[in-house]
């Protein structure tokens, strides 16, 4: 009865499956209209006690985005260090477009989210969750239009918070790099790259109690 139409349904569950998380950009524009509406689409997420804890910062200064690759940089060198036996194969993949990309936002929690206690009284790192659905609809919007996105997680927050002149409280959480793109990966990337691949479902999923497969 409330079901979408095959067709629509199919739509959902291919923007799911073919998202991929970008690194390979090309300089052409994306139009204003577009990038409202990806950001129209993560405003539409669930949030716990609709707290809506987002904020984007749209990065359109050359030189601040320059200065946000450096930080992005010296963790990428600071992970590979720690990866210890892995260091020169996680040197070799491309992690992020920041400088390729035509648009660079930063998507961060807002200030003052001690005030919302709704659903965060035990687990108050939900504010974190919430925005990871904001992303998410960003993402599929995204691959709905054709669009690349990629979510760069290299950084020190403190140092991109002075950067961007950031409250105290609050929290640079992604990096989003957005724009067109020459294909889509066939694979996520670090799968091609052969760095990482995709658990069994069935491996995952308890019955009852914590380790119990399902029957």
């Amino acid at each position: 009865m409330h079901a979408y139409s095959d067709a629509e349904r199919a739509a959902v569950y291919r923007a799911i499956y073919q998202r991929r998380d970008m690194r390979h950009f090309l300089p052409d524009a994306v139009a204003p209209e577009i990038l409202t509406r990806l950001l129209q689409a993560a405003h539409a997420a669930p949030s716990v006690g609709l707290m809506q804890p987002w904020r984007f910062i749209k990065i359109t200064d050359a030189s601040l985005r320059q200065k946000i690759h450096t930080v992005v940089e010296q963790e990428r060198c600071l992970t590979a260090q720690a990866l210890a036996e892995r260091e020169d194969e996680f040197m070799r993949l491309k992690v992020e477009g920041i400088l390729e990309c035509h648009t660079l936002l930063v998507a961060a929690l807002c200030d003052k989210r001690e005030q919302f206690v709704f659903g965060r009284r035990t687990l108050p790192e939900m504010d974190v969750a919430s925005l990871a659905c904001a992303i998410q609809n960003m993402w599929l919007a995204a691959r709905a239009e054709g669009i690349g996105l990629g979510w760069v997680s290299l950084f020190n927050p403190d140092e991109l918070k002075k950067l961007l002149n950031m409250p105290d409280d609050s929290v640079p959480q992604a990096i989003l790099c957005i724009g067109h793109v020459e294909k889509f990966y066939e694979k996520p990337m670090l799968e091609q790259e052969n760095w990482a691949s995709r658990r069994d479902l069935n491996s995952l999923i308890f019955e009852n109690t914590w380790g119990t497969a399902c029957r």
